[in-house]
């Protein structure tokens, strides 16, 4: 009988290869500004198979830094291939920073086998790669996951069971639930869902696929979000089949079948891993990072909160020495045992308006809300109707829909824009108030109270928070979209979540709410019946009323400097 060895057993001593990462990381690396100097050269281990819970080879990259020593683990899981812009933001960045970066293709992208689906896989092919990392000799059983989008998608796969070797998260600019990705209350997000469309086929084929495809949704977008139906319309940029995106297009229903398991909220009720949480004001993920942030505090799970001036993209581009900085440190502090990095708050905001930076103890500070109410002549006072009479009808046409401009896109026009060209339009509504003599901060999450009549019974309502400066320029700050059914011309009741913000409105600046019935392409045009969007052919126009008892409804937090002692290591 042999009898079992005492203490750990021994790992297989490791040769590093001597490769280097390829040249197009190591340009693009050479290129940033304002990042840490490298502690450490590094290596490169390319194209390692890993068997996925099927047996699929997963395609991986290791990068590695040349030193003698234990360094912890990072496993990053992409849809979108290992090149560009992925090797140097995370295999060599990370790397040289003294960590071993595992850079994995997901199921049927990037060479690896197997086909992918948006949410079929992610965890058990996330415990797979985790068991396979168990084996390798360098692996010192320090395990920490990074990455943005989709990369936090599979981030949260694995946190549904996480293994006891991920010691931290980093989720940028995140997702955990596809079906509020592509749509609101049966709201399909168009544009954002052909923009996903066109980088789960295209991006990990390579830069210039991915570039071509986009150029070619930019000169058909029109055709392709005017279309009747929509069902469809996509092959024109996509040029092949995409089954997934055609059913998410046309399942609006939350409730239905179609979405069971899609959502993966539930992995922060119960987490104990340490999580950091990056996302931006005009992000089109904002508001599940603020869900995922909430559900983690009250689970008593350590997690902080960084939200800055950023889009989804930018976040990455412009953003992205703050949000390397943030999630650097995070890692370290918990991988490395080198607190260093860490802020003393739990949450950081980026004010808007003022443009500066606030250390917060939590977020949202309170939930205090003040009401603005829409008045005769297009004013927003903050006095009370007396009665609930109707204030303002408008007529919208589908077949000339309001446009979408500016907000939380993943396309260039997002972010906050210029608004004077749609606020001219006969199916935008506006109310502007007084300019301000002191200064008003806004913190927190943003909601109208609408009380609307329509004729047809069918429509939506948009509704926008705009910062309207000396000049008369109106900008948006945050906004929301709600499906309406009401009685035929009789008044019904809805409220608009309109995301949050942290925003500052300066001495002489105007407070501005505005009211439409859609945002097209951003939301695919509501077509006044009761036919679903994606398959809708006949167009019927719409009479909205709004009726005076309606409320814009701004939170008042304290966005005070100091955090009042509450650390982010507390839980």
């Amino acid at each position: 009988m042999s009898s079992l060895p005492h203490g750990p057993v021994p790992r297989t001593t490791w040769t590093p290869p001597a490769g280097k990462p390829p040249l197009s990381a190591r340009m693009m690396r050479a290129t940033w500004r304002g990042l840490p100097a490298a502690r450490y050269d590094i290596g490169w281990e390319p194209g390692l198979v890993v068997p996925a819970a099927d047996g699929s080879p997963l395609i991986t990259d290791h990068y590695f830094p040349r030193a003698e020593g234990d360094f912890p683990t990072l496993l990053v899981r992409s849809p979108y291939g290992r090149g560009l812009p992925w090797s140097p933001m995370y295999g060599m960045l990370f790397a040289e920073q003294g960590f071993h970066v595992v850079l994995q293709s997901c199921r049927g992208t990037g060479g690896s086998g197997g086909r992918f689906h948006l949410w079929h896989n992610e965890a058990d092919d996330g415990r797979a790669a985790v068991a396979w990392l168990r084996e390798r000799p360098w692996f010192n059983g320090a395990l920490g996951t990074v990455g943005p989008s989709y990369l936090g998608y599979v981030q949260w796969a694995l946190a549904l069971d996480p293994p006891p070797e991920l010691k931290a998260m980093v989720v940028q600019v995140g997702l955990h639930d596809p079906y509020a990705l592509f749509h609101t209350d049966g709201a399909l997000h168009l544009e954002n869902a052909l923009l996903v469309g066109i980088g789960m086929t295209h991006q990990h084929r390579g830069m210039a696929s991915m570039a071509r495809a986009t150029l070619r949704l930019q000169r058909r977008l029109r055709a392709i979000t005017t279309a009747r139906p929509l069902r469809g319309t996509h092959l024109s940029a996509l040029r092949e089949e995409v089954p997934w995106l055609d059913d998410v297009m046309t399942h609006p229903d939350a409730d239905d079948p179609y979405w069971d398991g899609a959502s993966l909220g539930a992995a922060a009720e119960r987490l104990s891993v340490p999580t950091s949480l990056i996302t931006g004001w005009h992000d089109a993920l904002i508001d599940q990072t603020f869900e995922s942030y909430a559900r983690l505090r009250r689970a008593g799970c350590e997690a902080a909160l960084l939200v800055g001036p950023w889009t989804h993209t930018s976040a990455l581009q412009q953003g992205w020495p703050e949000v390397f900085a943030e999630s650097l440190g995070w890692l370290r502090g918990h991988l490395c045992a080198d607190p260093s990095g860490l802020r003393a708050t739990r949450a950081r905001v980026h004010v808007g308006g003022e443009d500066a930076w606030r250390n917060l103890g939590d977020w949202p500070q309170s939930p205090a809300t003040e009401p603005w109410f829409p008045a005769p002549g297009g004013h927003l006072t903050q006095q009370a109707p007396t009665d609930s009479a109707p204030l303002a009808t408008f007529r919208y046409d589908p077949a000339a829909p309001t446009p979408s401009v500016g907000g939380p896109l993943l396309s260039r026009g997002a972010g906050p824009r210029d608004n004077g060209s749609l606020e001219l339009r006969d199916d935008v509504l506006t109310f502007t108030g007084p300019p301000l003599t002191e200064p008003l901060d806004v913190v927190g999450p943003v909601s109208a109270r609408l009380r609307v009549a329509t004729d047809t019974g069918y429509a939506d309502v948009f509704t926008r928070l705009c910062d309207v400066d000396r000049r008369g320029r109106s900008t948006n700050v945050c906004d929301g979209l709600a499906p309406l059914r009401t009685g035929e011309r009789e008044p019904s009741e809805v409220t608009v979540a309109m995301s949050s913000t942290a925003y500052r409105f300066s001495v002489g600046h105007r407070v501005r709410w505005q009211i439409s019935a859609g945002a097209h392409p951003r939301y695919a045009r509501h077509p006044g019946t009761a036919e679903p969007r994606a398959d809708a052919t006949e167009f019927t126009p719409v009479h909205i009323t709004l009726h005076a008892d309606s409320a814009l409804l701004l939170p008042r937090g304290a966005t005070a400097t100091d955090a009042q002692d509450a650390s982010v290591h507390d839980a």
